[in-house]
């Protein structure tokens, strides 16, 4: 075994926790991420940026041959001759869907061997080879986005200003394959709402004989264009975006199969039926496989393509009353050529193979991590009939990995934490995130045998967490309870914070030390802060996510059954409870303060949504339906509408509205409608316009100040003195 010490240590005490904690985007940086096992077992590949500081990554080999010896395949700092890196509207854009706040290297493909990697680089072509680990830039127009060898490592694919193109991978004979027929179209790339809600984030996809190529056609013209404008620079244009808001058209997305010649087949399937193409799979155990969904996301469709004519047939159907959630990992095909997928199935969660489903409601079934020969290996965190004890089941906030097969579950992940995994062959690399101690650890597993770490030199935020996981109300909701690293039982009751995400995809309740770091920090400045999971979250069952339904405020019930469940056994002061939150978060904050001020006496609202006409359509007609048809329940969950505030309970209690000038996702147009209405209904409140600021906040000093400005306005808000 070998193992490597981690460089370039940071010293928490030289910065306060929030500068600490910006500058190393929430001590993310230089953590390894994007594994990749080679099949034959000889190499890992990664990314890790340099330090605990600095967000440029590079592309790293973990040598298994050679001990487990740790080498760099791909420098930007070199690739680029210490230039600036640059980045394209259309990247900016990319990694805004996926919330990448680091620079150099976000991304990479391999060829089926893992023997060479394509990634884009400042809108550059790059290619690596794994095994020398020498690097070269391919000359190709740009700016390239998303390039993918093909599985035999001859060719490189790529997107280029809308078009697909392919390059020889020694930089031979590029041409484009797919040219968009107007502006307003992209071959190659995933429409906004693919990356944004379906986490499908590509849009092309090489045959297992590098011989052909699936490319998703976007055309954006049936989509309503929004204006962001940058009120600090009146002089800049206002940016023009395709936003598809609920109950408003979509993309309309198609599907090609084009040769390398350039000729090509559609792929047809009945598209008004199904219009959104969720998922797309390809491997050498078959046939392309598609996983369509009807608008209102109640039915899909598993498809199977005939590369030779595009024709598709139905292999599997799912329908929901209520509706179809889309997991990592599936569709796909097991070697022996069954369809694996993950359904809802008697109220759990369950993995299905072929005809067999091999889980029951001991697991809830998060996503497949592998799929081979004898086993699938799947994420899973605790089902409704899972024991209290055991290696079946895990506790409050864990999520764990499992070997799944006909003859039973096995666990593979130890120990409390948050674990996942990514393997080839024999070959394992099994990340474990703890309670009891700051950062992830990576361990490489031979047939369960430790081989290698890799190194994290992610910086140590120097903040002890003092988590409590526990359970609060009749309906046992998750929880974790943070309290000041200093307090004493002699202290008395604490003003409570409750910090929630509260919504769908955003389980904050986990059994991590590092998720609950700021969370932590606001308990030091004075506060017992209450972390709630309610109905909506994911990770416990079907039907506790699928309770909110037509009505987001169960979401806010909950925060109220968990705080009043907690009080007896923890020091809460009822009398001065807040809440804050960003995006589903700021939405519930506002949402507490405006109609239930009777348990809430402050609210911080980042990024809300506010009327949810004005929020896309894949997350929003999902929950609440179409608002043509539910009118009603639109006026029910939204804060405001028509220019008023849809409901409103005395007393008016102070609010903190934030928001980023610059966020496409939810637009600042929530807010300043918030703030009008508050207005005029004469509700106090303050408006922090971020100028700049998307919906993360990756600037330092902005990101550092917004902690320190909201623990003002609490103290201000509920009566505290500074300590």
């Amino acid at each position: 075994m070998t193992t490597t010490a981690s460089r370039h240590p940071e010293d928490p005490g030289q910065l306060s926790f929030p500068r600490h904690s910006a500058r190393t985007q929430r001590f993310t940086l230089g953590a390894p991420r994007a594994f990749t096992v080679s099949p034959d077992g000889e190499r890992v590949v990664f990314l890790r940026s340099p330090s605990g500081t600095e967000r440029s990554n590079r592309l790293w080999v973990l040598d298994l041959v050679r001990g487990g010896a740790e080498r760099i395949a791909a420098d930007p700092a070199a690739l680029l001759d210490g230039t600036e890196e640059r980045l394209s509207a259309q990247e900016r854009a990319r990694r805004e869907r996926s919330r990448e706040g680091s620079a150099g290297i976000v991304g990479y493909a391999t060829d089926a061997a893992v023997e060479l990697a394509a990634f884009a680089l400042s809108g550059r072509l790059f290619t690596a080879g794994l095994r020398a680990g020498t690097a070269r830039e391919l000359p190709v127009p740009g700016p390239v986005l998303d390039p993918r060898p093909s599985p035999d490592g001859r060719w490189v694919a790529y997107v280029t200003r809308g078009a697909l193109r392919v390059v020889g991978a020694e930089g031979q004979d590029d041409r484009a394959l797919a040219e968009p027929e107007s502006a307003e179209v992209t071959y190659g790339l995933a429409e906004f709402i693919a990356a944004e809600e379906m986490s499908r984030s590509r849009g092309h996809w090489w045959s297992p004989g590098s011989d052909r190529v699936l490319v998703a056609r976007a055309d954006e013209t049936p989509v309503r264009r929004w204006w962001i404008a940058d009120p600090a620079n009146p002089g800049q244009e206002p940016a023009r975006v395709a936003y598809p808001a609920a109950g408003t058209p979509n993309a309309e997305v198609r599907l090609f199969l084009y040769a390398l010649d350039g000729t090509r087949v559609e792929v047809v399937w009945d598209r008004a039926r199904h219009p959104y193409l969720a998922r797309v799979h390809w491997s050498p155990d078959g046939s392309p496989l598609l996983l369509v969904q009807s608008r209102d996301q109640r039915t899909q469709s598993h498809l199977v393509v005939d590369p030779a004519t595009g024709t598709t047939r139905t292999v599997h159907v799912d329908e929901d009353a209520d509706w179809l959630e889309l997991l990592p990992g599936v569709p796909a095909w097991a070697p022996d050529g069954r369809l694996v997928r993950i359904a809802d199935e008697g109220g759990a969660r369950v993995l299905a193979v072929g005809d067999r489903t091999l889980t029951g409601p001991q697991l809830h079934v998060r996503a497949v991590l592998d799929i081979g020969a004898g086993d699938v290996l799947v994420s899973a965190s605790a089902g409704t009939a899972a024991p209290s004890g055991g290696d079946s089941a895990s506790g409050t906030g864990e999520i764990h990995v499992y070997r799944v097969n006909e003859l039973g579950t096995e666990r593979v992940s130890d120990g409390a934490g948050v674990h996942s995994a990514v393997r080839s062959g024999d070959v394992t690399v099994l990340s474990s995130a703890r309670p009891d101690r700051p950062g992830t650890d990576v361990r490489v597993l031979r047939d369960g045998r430790e081989l290698a770490k890799i190194a994290s030199y992610a910086a140590t935020p120097g903040l002890p967490v003092r988590l409590r996981l526990t359970e609060g109300g009749a309906q046992r909701i998750p929880c974790a309870v943070l309290l000041p690293s200093h307090y004493r039982e002699s202290d008395g009751p604490l003003p409570v914070l409750m910090d929630p995400y509260g919504g769908p995809h955003g389980q904050r309740v986990v059994a991590a030390h590092n998720a609950h770091l700021t969370s932590q920090w606001f308990a030091d400045q004075g506060f017992a802060v209450v972390v709630a999971d309610g109905r909506g979250t994911p990770g416990r069952s079907p039907r506790w996510e699928k309770a909110i339904r037509e009505d987001f405020t169960l979401a806010l019930d909950d925060q109220i059954e968990a705080l009043h469940g907690l009080a007896g056994a923890h020091p809460l002061d009822l009398g001065r409870v807040a809440m804050r939150g960003w995006s589903f978060g700021g939405y519930l904050s506002a949402l507490a303060v405006l109609r239930r001020p009777d348990v809430f006496h402050a609210g911080i609202a980042g990024a809300p949504v506010t009327d949810w006409e004005l929020y896309d359509t894949h997350y929003t007609e999902r929950y609440l339906g179409d608002p043509a048809q539910s009118p009603h329940v639109y006026a029910a969950n939204s804060l405001v509408q028509q220019g008023q505030l849809t409901r409103s309970a005395e007393p008016a209690r102070p609010l903190m509205v934030i928001h980023g000038m610059a966020d496409d996702n939810v637009v600042v147009a929530h807010s300043l409608r918030l703030s009008s209405a508050l207005l005029a209904a004469g509700h106090p409140h303050e408006v922090l316009p971020l100028t700049g600021v998307t919906h993360m906040t990756p600037q330092e000093q902005v990101a550092e100040n917004l902690l320190l400005l909201q623990v003002d306005f609490l103290r201000r808000s509920l009566g505290l003195s500074k300590p």
